[in-house]
């Protein structure tokens, strides 16, 4: 069986990196993780800190699209990581979630997002659901833990 996920108000609404399941990373606290990943975009420039203070993951991902910001030059190379370390951070400090997360055992997990073709499946499924390819990766990570 397959579990898609996408919208916070779903069943399995914590995968989304609009949940708010906020943590510290970086020795910053973080309302999501959403919040985290975009305002890594920006490391070691004043928008990170306005990035993380935005009230919503709405606003966070709005903002960190923003082309007229500098994106750090390494975007492309560390953005699969920094999104493993905040996914990482988020279900390790919250039980709720973790057990939520063991749950689903070894099911397929996907972004079911009709937009996104690389963090999601996108509107056709053809998308690489980098974002569910690292939920299950954490999945098998916090089973060692």
């Amino acid at each position: 069986m397959t579990i898609y996920f996408y919208s916070t108000r779903e069943e399995y609404g914590c995968f989304s990196n609009f949940s708010s399941h906020g943590f510290v990373l970086d020795e910053l606290y973080w309302s999501t993780s959403e919040h985290y990943f975009q305002a890594q975009k920006f490391l070691g420039t004043p928008h990170l800190e306005k990035l993380r203070l935005v009230k919503t993951p709405k606003e966070a991902a709005k903002m960190g699209r923003q082309r007229t910001l500098p994106l750090r030059p390494d975007w492309e190379e560390v953005k699969d990581n920094i999104m493993r370390n905040a996914v990482l951070c988020k279900f390790s400090t919250h039980a709720d979630i973790k057990e939520i997360l063991l749950s689903t055992d070894k099911e397929e997990l996907v972004e079911n997002s009709p937009i996104d073709y690389y963090w999601g499946c996108g509107a056709d499924g053809s998308g690489k659901n980098m974002l569910g390819i690292i939920l299950m990766a954490v999945r098998e990570q916090l089973k060692s833990i």
